[in-house]
């Protein structure tokens, strides 16, 4: 049995408190077989949060996904509405395998995405950041086809901050703009069902810090776009034991009132999901002995720290990278 609140009222759907990220591993088919069998077995054992990305493991990880959805739909152990499938674009993707040089990169960016005039070199940061129109649309096509769906529920621009730590603040909320007037019209056609921003460190660094982001200028520029019935409904940030600027640094403001990111996205009305609750395999173990005291049902360390990032306020989904079942088993006894 899940606990009551394992099921969170988001986004006019069921979100379960626990869900499964697939950005770590080699691009190989037996990672993609390890994915593939851990996705069947999380969606048949009570999570319905699927997290994924174009250039997770070169589109591996989105084609694995979508053939483990395609394969319980299948067998009937889930319907299609009762999933949340999450993806984003904003990273060059790479396709199967990863490049063997930066040359071979080049290569390959020039080839795939300069040549066609799918990304133009200015709108380009990084070597292999853009949110271009052509470049977002191209994304979501592609990965609507690695996924076999029609409509991606969630869908995230990738680390927008990469962009605000290079350009001018002007251009950033241009490109900001068009990039959501991209996902507006996805949202009209059917091929996404909300959209939002995906973050490492924009939304939980102090204002002032390279690519820094402030949640009340997205929603305004939504507005601007989209009126007020908009779709970006939605930001992840990192929130763990060891990462937990979200709920503990003012590093937002509203109104002139300075909160945390989770407080601030509750205001605007911005569901929240936590990636790296795990903090990528770093928090399984040698955790604090008092922090058992706090969650007594609880026997491991992973298990205690999925416990403090899915029951804090404001936190709809707590994801975890999962590649194994007996770690699915043993992460959903935080939920239990």
């Amino acid at each position: 049995m899940f606990r009551h609140d394992h099921f969170r009222e988001a986004l006019g759907l069921q979100l379960s408190s626990i869900g499964i990220g697939t950005y770590l591993g080699d691009s190989t088919d037996d990672v993609d077989q390890e994915y593939r069998v851990a996705i069947g077995h999380a969606m048949a054992s009570g999570i319905n949060v699927l997290d994924t990305a174009i250039n997770y493991r070169g589109q591996r990880s989105e084609r694995t996904c979508g053939a483990a959805i395609h394969q319980a739909i299948a067998d009937g152990s889930i319907q299609r509405d009762e999933l949340v499938v999450c993806s984003k674009g904003g990273y060059v993707p790479l396709d199967t395998f990863p490049p063997q040089s930066r040359e071979e990169y080049q290569e390959y960016l020039k080839r795939e995405f300069l040549d066609p005039e799918i990304i133009r070199p200015d709108e380009l940061v990084a070597g292999g950041h853009c949110l271009a129109p052509r470049f977002l649309r191209f994304c979501l096509a592609k990965s609507r086809q690695n996924l076999g769906l029609r409509t991606v529920d969630v869908y995230y621009l990738h680390n927008p901050g990469q962009q605000a730590g290079v350009v001018n603040h002007k251009t950033f909320l241009k490109r900001i703009a068009e990039a959501f007037g991209v996902l507006e019209e996805a949202a009209s056609r059917g091929e996404i069902g909300v959209y939002g921003c995906a973050t490492w460190d924009s939304l939980r660094t102090p204002p002032g810090t390279k690519g820094h982001i402030e949640l009340e200028q997205l929603v305004e520029v939504a507005e601007q776009v989209g009126g007020t019935g908009h779709r970006f409904r939605v930001v992840q940030l990192p929130i763990n034991l060891a990462m937990p600027e979200g709920v503990r640094v003012p590093t937002q403001s509203i109104r002139g009132k300075s909160l945390t990111a989770v407080e601030a996205a509750v205001a605007l009305g911005l569901t929240v999901v936590a990636s790296a609750s795990l903090m990528q395999s770093r928090l399984t173990s040698h955790l604090p002995p008092a922090l058992a005291e706090h969650f007594p049902a609880l026997r491991t360390d992973a298990q205690r720290a999925i416990g403090f990032t899915r029951s804090l306020p404001g936190v709809a989904s707590a994801l975890v990278g999962m590649k194994h079942v007996e770690h699915v088993d043993e992460n959903l006894v935080a939920a239990r």
